[in-house]
C-alpha cells in the first residue's frame, strides 16, 4: 500500500513537472523576420547580429511581456534583393502572411527596402530597418505618418548624414595631404555604383566638394557587381586624382580594393566600402588593397560599453568582425527594451515609445529623430572611419573631430606612389 502511494506521488510530481515544462515551452514566442541578401556578406551578417541578440536575451529568460517571459524566434527570410526587387516585396508579404512574423528587421538595398517598406506598412508591422541609407526611407515617415510611422531606420544613418560624415572625414584626408604632402591643389574622382542610394551623395560631392577646396576630376559609376574596373581607374589615373571618393556597397568593392592596388594608382580610396568592412577583404583583395579606407560602424574601439563585447562576440562566434548590417543586433534590442517597458506588442504603442526613447546602442545613443532616422552627431551616433593597414583594418576618425575620439583609433596614411608621385 505504501508503494504504491509513493509510485502515485512521484508519478504526479512527474506530472506536474512535465506539465509545466510543457507550458514554459509552449509560450509563444515572439517572431522577427530577419530580411537580407542571405547569400552575400551583407545578409550573413544580417542573420548574425540578430543571432546574437536572440541568444543573449533568450539565454536570459527572454523578453518579458507583461510578467511573461517570451522567447525571441527569428525567421530567415532571403529577400534576393541584390537581384530582384520583386523577389524582395514577395519575400516580405511572405514572412508576415506565412511565417506570421510580428517584426521585420534588416533589409539592404534602398531600391528593394523601399518596396518593402510598402509591405510592412500595408500591414502596420514596425520594421527597424538595418542596411539602406535612402533618405526617403525616411522623408516618407514625415510626409505620410500615418502610413509609414512604423518604420524605423537603425543603421546606417540616412544619406544626407553620410554625407556629412565623408565630408568631415574626407577634410581631414585633404588637410593631411596638403600639410603631410605639399599639395594645396587635392583632386578628388568620384567612384559610385549605379544604385539609387549613392544617387544623392554623388550629387551632394559635385555640389560641396569644390566649396572645400577640393577638384571633383570626373564622375564614375560602375555597376554593383561588376568584376572589372580597369577602366574607371585607369581614367581616374589619367585624370591625376589624389582620393578616389567611393560610394560602392556591392561586390564590386572587392574589385576596387585589389585593382586599385595591381596598378599601384598615387591616390588613396576612401569613402563607403561595404566590402572593405569583412576581415576577408584583404584576403579576398589578394592583399592589394593596402591604404583603402572606408566609414565603418565597428572597430575593436569603445564607442559605448556594448560596442567592444559586441566584437569581441560577433568574432569569438563567427571569426570576423561584424559589419554594419550585423546592427540587427541593436534592433531586436531596441525592440526587446520597447516591449518589455510597454508590457504590450501593440504597434502604435511601442511607436509612441520608441519616438521617445534614447537607446543605449553598439554605435552611440540611437535617439530616433522626426524622420524615424538616427540622429547623427557628438553625443549621438558618429559612425568610424578605418582603413586597412599591412593587413589590419584601423580605426582613424573620429580623433579629435568637434571633441570626439575613441581609445584606440590610429594615424591615417598614404600610399607610398602618392609620397613618391
Amino acid at each position: 500500500m505504501v508503494a504504491r502511494l509513493l509510485a502515485t506521488l512521484v508519478w504526479l510530481v512527474i506530472s506536474v513537472l512535465v506539465l509545466s515544462s510543457g507550458s514554459a515551452l509552449a509560450a509563444d514566442p515572439i517572431r522577427v523576420a530577419v530580411l537580407g541578401p542571405m547569400g552575400f556578406l551583407q545578409g550573413e551578417h544580417h542573420w548574425r547580429g540578430a543571432q546574437i541578440a536572440r541568444d543573449e536575451i533568450n539565454d536570459a529568460g527572454g523578453v518579458d511581456l507583461g510578467g511573461e517571459r517570451r522567447p525571441i524566434e527569428l525567421i530567415q527570410i532571403e529577400t534576393n534583393e541584390m537581384l530582384s526587387v520583386s523577389d524582395a516585396t514577395t519575400a516580405a508579404e511572405r514572412a508576415i502572411t506565412r511565417n506570421r512574423a510580428d517584426f521585420l528587421v534588416g533589409g539592404f538595398r534602398s531600391e528593394a527596402v523601399l518596396a518593402m517598406q510598402d509591405v510592412a506598412m500595408d500591414y502596420q508591422k514596425i520594421f527597424l530597418g538595418v542596411g539602406a541609407a535612402h533618405g526617403e526611407l525616411g522623408e516618407r515617415v514625415q510626409e505620410d505618418y500615418d502610413t509609414y510611422k512604423y518604420w524605423f531606420r537603425v543603421s546606417p544613418t540616412k544619406s544626407a548624414d553620410l554625407g556629412r560624415q565623408l565630408f568631415a572625414v574626407l577634410a581631414s584626408v585633404a588637410e593631411q595631404i596638403r600639410t603631410e604632402l605639399g599639395r594645396d591643389d587635392v583632386k578628388v574622382a568620384l567612384l559610385a555604383e549605379r544604385a539609387v542610394w549613392a544617387d544623392p551623395l554623388v550629387q551632394a560631392a559635385e555640389h560641396n566638394l569644390p566649396n572645400m577646396g577640393m577638384e571633383v576630376v570626373g564622375t564614375w559609376r560602375p555597376s554593383a557587381v561588376a568584376t572589372d574596373v580597369t577602366a574607371e581607374l585607369s581614367a581616374i589615373n589619367r585624370a591625376g586624382a589624389d582620393i578616389i571618393f567611393t560610394m560602392l556597397s556591392g561586390p564590386v568593392g572587392i574589385v576596387v580594393g585589389r585593382q586599385s592596388g595591381e596598378m599601384e594608382l598615387a591616390a588613396v580610396p576612401f569613402g563607403i566600402n561595404v566590402e572593405a568592412q569583412k576581415a576577408g577583404f584583404w584576403q579576398a583583395t589578394d592583399g592589394k588593397a593596402n591604404y583603402l579606407a572606408t566609414l565603418d560602424t565597428y572597430s575593436p574601439v569603445e564607442v559605448t560599453e556594448y560596442t567592444i563585447p559586441f566584437v569581441e562576440s560577433f568574432i569569438e562566434r563567427f571569426g570576423e568582425p561584424p559589419a554594419y548590417t550585423a546592427a540587427t543586433y541593436d534592433a531586436i534590442r531596441v525592440l526587446a527594451q520597447s516591449i518589455e517597458a510597454t508590457g504590450t506588442l501593440d504597434a502604435d504603442t511601442l511607436v509612441d515609445y520608441m519616438e521617445e526613447t534614447t537607446f543605449r546602442g553598439t554605435a552611440g545613443n540611437l535617439k530616433f529623430d522626426e524622420r524615424h532616422d538616427p540622429t547623427w552627431g557628438p553625443g549621438f551616433v558618429t559612425g568610424l572611419a578605418v582603413q586597412w593597414q599591412d593587413g589590419e583594418k584601423v580605426a582613424f576618425w573620429p580623433n579629435g573631430w568637434q571633441g570626439v575620439s575613441y581609445e584606440g583609433m590610429r594615424p591615417f596614411r598614404f600610399p607610398t606612389a602618392m609620397r613618391e608621385d
